[in-house]
């Protein structure tokens, strides 16, 4: 039997960028990107590098016929949603897609790629001006703080100069512009997006690595594939700027230099969230079937599972309600579904920034006989002091407190218990990188409460 087909129309992005044979940024980055936001890459090769993660060895730029050829072949032929571009490495590359952006009624996100991350030059000097008329068809400008400075003589160090560089790309004519701030030293990465009305700042905490190369490609394409999708510019850059920041902390090691970031990180997170919650809802039986009663804590106990990148509590599924003791044994109150805890989820999520691996977590209740079966586990316990406060609430306080009991030990700990303060229940919190070794922890603990004599 003959199926029939069914054809799935996605928004068309055309790039207008350099190939890195690195597969880290340029052209790379801008297909694996654009396919992971769920729209239809096309391209328009400006220029052929040979380079990895350690350098660019060598560039070859394309005729600028071969170029505009590329760009008409998909114009004339597919409905272009959004247009992004890239390297354009000399003032004639970039005068002809001044000409095709201006042509088209597409919105265009144009990123000003003058130098790589590994500090190689990927602007001819002599072409900087052109990059005035072409910013002046931009949808929205996306430079760093150093291309600002190229562009703008203003070279962002704090917020308001990062304000100023955006509100002069705007009076050069482009509607929006995004002042990146990755270049700017700080604890946290502040990102300024001007247009001609509002000025819309993203804030969110610096990841110690040197390995962002492609983060720029990966951004201005994240941006134009939301576009595509008819998002309001704000929510595109909003969403682009989150995608970056996840695929910066879980970048991809390759090579011999720093890696790429991880362009379809947050399309992997997504594949892996019914697998998360299945596997909860496997070990939340195994607890019913086992009945782990004794050590359900008066709060309740619940099993939190993260995705391989999860970063928020909503992208953590546990039981709704949690496992509470009841006279036939231990139930959950509900099922199982995302978002569904707080408190196990931020310890997880505080837990998985010192190893990545981390993905399961239960809390239990904690007491002499708990504390005595915590020394039949297969690694170390951590501690740490529940009573800490800061001026940043009860979430800064777990993640300061998992900080030190993991300094406290030599390798992941198998549980680390909160032994509480006034007002708060003593409690343990069983980790583990697999659902079954939580399992197996959790009722290691509850054979040897079993058998301590009350």
């Amino acid at each position: 039997m003959t199926r029939r087909e069914a054809p799935v129309a996605p928004p068309v992005v055309l790039a207008i960028a350099g190939s890195d044979s690195g597969g880290g940024a340029g052209i790379q980055a801008d297909l694996k990107t654009i396919e992971a936001g769920g729209a239809f890459g096309t391209t328009a090769i400006t220029s052929v590098t040979a380079q990895n993660t350690t350098g660019v060895e060598s560039t070859h730029v394309l005729p600028t016929e071969e170029i505009d050829a590329q760009c008409e072949a998909v114009c004339s032929d597919m409905d272009v949603a959004a247009v992004k571009t890239g390297m354009l490495a000399t003032s004639e590359v970039v005068d002809l897609v001044t000409e095709r952006v201006r042509a088209t009624d597409a919105p265009a996100v144009v990123d000003p790629v003058m130098v790589a991350a590994s500090g190689d030059r990927l602007l001819a000097s002599e072409a900087e001006s052109a990059y005035e008329d072409l910013v002046a068809e931009a949808t929205l400008v996306t430079p760093n703080a150093d291309e600002a400075g190229v562009l703008t003589d203003v070279t962002p160090e704090s917020e308001a100069e990062a304000r100023e560089a955006g509100e002069r790309l705007v009076d050069l004519g482009a509607d929006a512009a995004l002042v990146k701030g990755g270049h700017v030293p700080g604890e946290s990465v502040v990102d300024v997006l001007v247009t001609g009305d509002s000025v819309e700042t993203f804030r969110h905490p610096r990841v110690d690595t040197d390995a962002t190369h492609g983060s720029g490609c990966t951004l201005s394409s994240a941006i134009a594939a939301r576009l595509a999708h008819g998002d309001d510019l704000v929510d595109a850059v909003g969403a682009g700027i989150d995608l970056l920041a996840r695929a910066v902390r879980y970048n991809l090691d390759v090579g011999e230099g720093p890696g790429a970031v991880h362009h379809a990180v947050e399309l992997r997170d997504r594949a892996a969230s019914d697998a998360t919650a299945e596997a909860v809802e496997g070990v939340v039986q195994s607890f019913v079937d086992r009945d782990v009663g004794p050590l359900v804590p008066e709060v309740g106990l619940n099993v939190a599972g993260a995705t391989p990148y999860a970063e928020r509590p909503d992208e953590t599924a546990a039981v709704e309600g949690r496992i509470t003791r009841t006279l036939s044994g231990a139930h959950p109150n509900r099922g199982v579904r995302f978002g569904a805890s707080t408190h196990v989820a931020r310890l997880l999520l505080a837990a998985r920034e010192h190893d990545r691996a981390l993905r399961f977590a239960a809390n239990c209740r904690y007491g002499d006989d708990v504390a005595t079966a915590l020394d039949e586990l297969d690694g170390p316990v951590a501690e740490f002091d529940a009573g800490e406060r800061t001026q940043n609430g009860q979430e800064r306080a777990v993640e300061r407190g998992v900080a030190a009991a993991f300094d406290s030990v030599d390798e992941t700990p198998s549980a680390v218990v909160n032994r509480g303060a006034y007002g708060d229940e003593p409690l343990t919190f069983v980790l583990a990188r697999e659902p079954d070794a939580l399992v197996d922890r959790t009722l290691t603990l509850l054979e040897v409460v079993e058998s301590t004599p009350e």
